[in-house]
């Protein structure tokens, strides 16, 4: 894998999760990444309510096995600390990005922005998904309403902080020259989509191969009954189709099941014969057909 390369398949893990909103399943994909990192920024595991810019922008660095050489963090500030000490911060409001880049905001950027440096607080996150000579587009997480959705920034533009700028190159060097196991070289798997079981590669994660397949990373750990969702290893044989196992747990309903696992709640109810779709219980166990 080439840095460009990278720098691409980052952008393409923060635009899949354009539309999540909190408590969604692209949300839950995003936290469920980040807390499954380790070690854990500051111990904090983040949860459904939290703001998530910045652990949207750690999550896309960790499903692409970047953590290592970027950090992470679930605080904004904290993560212009963290780019600092690596060397990656760019205190630059007139920086054109590269695509993968993440850029800083304040919103409390004068309107002498043009001419000045911003040093103020650090305010939301989010990473350049698409470069122009003029203006850039950024993927954020945790936007208004708590969606993940793309904004369009001008360069030098008003509220532009500052940037965070990995060395995908040397990055990609390095990943490309670890051979311990899954999860350290990203991978998109080729999906075929008459094939009903997927052999682990190296460099292989759920995420990479729930996305390559059109299914989801819940649905995969369910199906193949995976105790540990960042533990999977080459060789080992996954199923991509069947019927899921689920247990209802406590605030959920038909359709945040359904989200969940790209199914539908019509499909579940014919499936365990529910007649009132409003009506399911703590414990109940259901068939999720896939």
């Amino acid at each position: 894998m080439t840095g460009n390369e990278l720098r691409k398949a980052v952008a393409d893990t923060m635009n899949r999760w354009i539309g999540a909103t909190k408590g969604s399943a692209k949300h839950a994909e995003i936290l469920r990444i980040y807390n499954g990192h380790t070690p854990l920024a500051r111990g904090y595991k983040m949860q459904t309510a939290d703001a998530y810019c910045a652990a949207t922008v750690s999550a896309a660095w960790i499903a692409n096995g970047m953590a290592e050489y970027t950090g992470t963090e679930c605080g904004v500030g904290k993560f212009i600390d963290i780019a600092k000490r690596k060397g990656i911060w760019v205190e630059n409001d007139a920086y054109v990005p590269k695509l993968g880049d993440a850029v800083v905001y304040d919103w409390q950027d004068g309107s002498n922005y043009a001419t000045t440096d911003n040093r103020g607080a650090a305010d939301h996150i989010g990473i350049v998904t698409q470069t122009g000579a003029s203006a850039f587009i950024v993927t954020e997480g945790n936007m208004s309403g708590g969606r993940t959705g793309k904004r369009t920034l001008s360069v030098n533009g008003r509220y532009i902080r500052g940037f965070i700028a990995p060395d995908y190159d040397a990055i990609a060097k390095k990943i490309g020259s670890t051979s311990s196991g899954a999860g350290n070289k990203p991978v998109t798997p080729v999906a075929t989509p008459s094939a009903d079981t997927y052999t682990v590669r190296a460099g292989d994660t759920l995420f990479h191969i729930a996305a390559a397949h059109g299914t989801t990373v819940d649905a995969l750990v369910q199906l193949n009954s995976i105790k540990n969702p960042d533990l999977i290893h080459v060789g080992q044989v996954l199923k991509l189709t069947g019927n899921a196992q689920y247990t209802v747990v406590a605030g959920d309903t038909l359709s945040k099941i359904a989200a969940r696992y790209g199914t539908t709640v019509k499909a579940i109810a014919d499936l365990n014969n529910i007649k009132n779709i409003n009506l399911i219980h703590v414990g109940q166990k259901l068939t999720i057909p896939r």
